[in-house]
């Protein structure tokens, strides 16, 4: 097979793939969700061994088209609330395939990639009203921009010269503190960092299920007194959970008080600054020393495409680069080496042309497009939460949030004390704790299967729930009364002659 392929053969190729393309956008909604990879396939890629001889365009693609496009993770579909995962922006498809065609290292450099990633990156900035002193990077997702934005908070905060010397010299403990609600990534971070997890205290959370500010204080100055070395505070703009928004502006003046890093995970949460309801609990992550965003979340960008941003900037370069101070620079735009390079802002030396997918999604949607996507979100999730408070066979286990819901469903002939109400904190005997578990894990596990809708779960102060999280642009009404029907139906049937009802 030639390597050198003709105008018309790219051409022949690219219209099949975009054929291929456009039959899954258009016909999601006809199709299951949801359906397991089949195990002899899986089987068999496990063991297959890597091809001798190259393939036809044409066969590739019809490998594709069997194999692998009948069994996508199912996020692209309009009944699709699992995790918090998008479907993707149709522009940022484009834009994914246009990026590789141009396939640039965006280490640094004077060529597009790299100007267009700055244009973005201020685009952020205006949106979360950071300084221009502040300096950002696109990143692969929440994880690696919290992990970005700690090792900036180690270099300014831990008292040693961490570069030097790693937390050899450190005469103190260390102390970082969250929620039970923080992302896990947070904690990944701050062992990879060489803190340990011993240094995290667990701070309680507030009967929303956002961070107790008191507490916070609390903690803080008992491990001062105690001879501990306070290094940042990790708070969240809209958690995984319930979509709790932690007080932004109490934990910033606990921070400012102290002298803490305060970083903000605002991967999932932080487009909600587009709409009225949530812009002044979220503007106040102007207040922090760095944000996680996620673009590839409920800006629809497709994956992966993550965001930091750090407000000292100057910070951020001197905890990375490996370019002497004293012979650092501005940099010009107009030479060929061009700004400062983002290899002096991360860990990443080779890094992918991510900005363009985020560039044209935004520009595809404008914010008042995204204004109105994640609106019509959050109102589809009040939708949601009204019909279950409403019904006598669901019972919400926390206060909605963004556009999060966390329920069970009970059976209506035996209901659950306050069928309809908030009631994760209502006194339940063990026998029947255990057995509307084991309903709604049954209920989950079918509803996955059946291909009609996906939802997840998760677990709240111990209680298993069940969980949907709507960040999807396709999904209506039409398609959340599906899913209470479809959960309805699978729950009658988990339930009947069960130990429920005992």
């Amino acid at each position: 097979m030639s390597h050198a392929w003709s105008a018309d053969e790219i051409k022949r190729v690219g219209y099949r793939a975009i054929d291929l393309i456009a039959e899954r956008l258009t016909s999601l909604r006809d199709k299951p969700v949801f359906q397991p990879f089949p195990q002899e396939r899986a089987t068999a890629y496990m063991n297959a061994p890597p091809p001798e001889m190259g393939q036809s365009a044409d066969e590739i693609l019809a490998a594709f088209e069997r194999d692998i496009a009948p069994y996508p993770f199912g996020n692209g579909h309009p009944r699709f609330w699992g995790w918090v995962n998008s479907p993707p922006a149709v522009m940022g498809i484009f834009a994914d395939a246009l990026a590789a065609a141009m396939n640039p290292s965006c280490a640094g450099g004077n060529h597009a990639a790299i100007h267009l990633e700055r244009e973005v990156l201020q685009w952020f900035r205006d949106l979360l009203r950071f300084p221009a002193s502040s300096m950002g990077l696109l990143v692969s997702g929440g994880s690696m921009a919290t992990l970005t934005a700690l090792a900036v908070a180690r270099h300014v905060k831990s008292g040693v010269d961490v570069r030097q010397d790693g937390l050899r010299g450190a005469t103190a403990p260390f102390a970082f503190y969250m929620t039970p609600e923080g992302h896990s990534c947070a904690r990944k971070a701050i062992e990879l960092l060489g803190f340990g997890s011993a240094s995290i205290r667990v701070l309680p959370t507030t009967a929303g299920y956002a961070m107790d500010v008191a507490a916070l204080d609390a903690a803080i100055a008992r491990d001062r007194a105690d001879g501990a070395r306070p290094i940042a505070v990790v708070a969240t703009a809209g958690t995984t959970n319930t979509g709790a928004i932690d007080d932004l502006n109490a934990v910033a003046a606990v921070c400012r008080r102290h002298d803490l890093w305060m970083h903000v995970d605002a991967a999932y949460g932080g487009p909600a600054i587009h709409c009225d309801q949530y812009r002044g609990a979220i503007a106040a992550l102007a207040h922090a020393d760095s944000v996680a965003l996620d673009p590839h979340k409920w800006m629809f960008v497709p994956v992966e495409a993550g965001l930091v941003l750090v407000r000292d900037g100057e910070a951020m370069r001197s905890a990375f680069s490996l370019v002497p101070p004293y012979i650092r620079t501005q940099g010009s735009a107009g030479e060929v080496y061009g700004l400062p390079w983002f290899s002096e802002y991360g860990f990443q030396q080779t890094r992918g042309f991510r900005a363009l997918k985020v560039w044209m999604a935004m520009q595809q949607f404008g914010t008042n497009g995204y204004k109105t996507a994640v609106e019509e979100n959050i109102a589809l999730a009040t939708y949601l939460a009204d019909r279950m408070r409403s019904a006598d066979d669901f019972t919400l286990m926390a206060p909605p949030s963004l556009s999060v819901v966390c329920f069970r469903y009970v059976d209506p002939a035996v209901g659950s004390g306050r069928a309809g109400a908030a009631s994760n904190e209502e006194a339940v005997a063990p026998e029947r704790e255990a057995a509307l578990v084991a309903l709604n894990r049954a209920i989950l596990e079918r509803l996955q299967l059946s291909g009609e809708a996906f939802i997840t779960s998760t677990e709240l102060r111990g209680r298993f729930v069940l969980r949907a999280c709507i960040v999807n642009y396709r999904s209506t009404r039409d398609d959340i009364d599906r899913l209470l029907e479809a959960v309805r139906a699978i729950g009658r049937e988990a339930s009947a002659g069960s130990a429920i009802k005992n």
